[in-house]
C-alpha cells in the first residue's frame, strides 16, 4: 500500500474511532444527566414486566430496585470508561502513534461491543427476553451500535497493519 493510501486509512481510523467515542460520550452524558429515562428502561427489562409472562422464564426476572439501579450505574460506568479509552485511541490516531492507537481503539471498541453485544443483545435480549417487549425493546439500537463498532474495529485493524510505527 502506498503512503497516500496508508494515510487515508489512518484518517479513516481516526474519524471512525472518534465517531464511536462521540456516540459513547453522548450516551453516557445522556444517562448521567437524564438518569431516570434509561433507568426505567433497565428496570423494565430486568423486571421482565412487559414480556409474555411465561412461567418458564419469569424466574429470571430481577425486581429488586437497588439491584436494577446498581446494574444501570454499572452500565453508565462502563460507557464512560469505554468513552475515555476511545477518546485516547482517537487522540493517538491523530498523533500518528499507530501502534498504541490501534491497541487502545481495540480495547475501547471491544468494551462497546461487549456492552451492546453481550450485555444488551445477549443478556437483555435473550436472558431477560427483551425481544418479547413492544415497549422496552432496545435490540435494534444495540445491533446498530454493535455493527458500527465491528466495522470500525476492522478499519482500525487494517490501518494498524499498514502503518506500524509512529510518525
Amino acid at each position: 500500500m502506498n503512503t497516500t493510501s496508508a494515510r487515508a486509512l489512518s484518517l479513516a481510523a481516526t474519524v471512525l474511532t472518534g465517531t464511536v467515542a462521540l456516540y459513547m460520550a453522548l450516551v453516557a452524558f445522556g444517562n448521567i444527566t437524564d438518569f431516570g429515562t434509561n433507568q426505567q428502561f433497565v428496570r423494565h427489562v430486568l423486571a421482565m414486566d412487559t414480556t409474555f409472562k411465561d412461567d418458564d422464564l419469569m424466574w429470571r426476572a430481577i425486581t429488586t430496585r437497588w439491584i436494577q439501579d446498581a446494574a444501570y450505574v454499572l452500565i453508565i460506568v462502563w460507557e464512560t470508561a469505554a468513552t475515555l479509552v476511545l477518546v485516547y485511541g482517537t487522540w493517538l490516531w491523530a498523533r500518528r502513534d499507530h501502534v498504541r492507537a490501534r491497541r487502545f481503539s481495540v480495547y475501547g471498541l471491544l468494551m462497546v461491543m461487549l456492552l451492546f453485544g453481550a450485555g444488551f443483545i445477549g443478556i437483555g435480549g435473550e436472558w431477560f427476553a427483551m425481544w418479547q417487549s413492544g415497549d422496552w425493546n432496545g435490540l435494534d439500537a444495540a445491533t446498530r451500535v454493535f455493527l458500527l463498532s465491528g466495522i470500525v474495529l476492522l478499519v482500525d485493524h487494517f490501518a494498524g497493519n499498514e502503518v506500524t510505527s509512529p510518525r
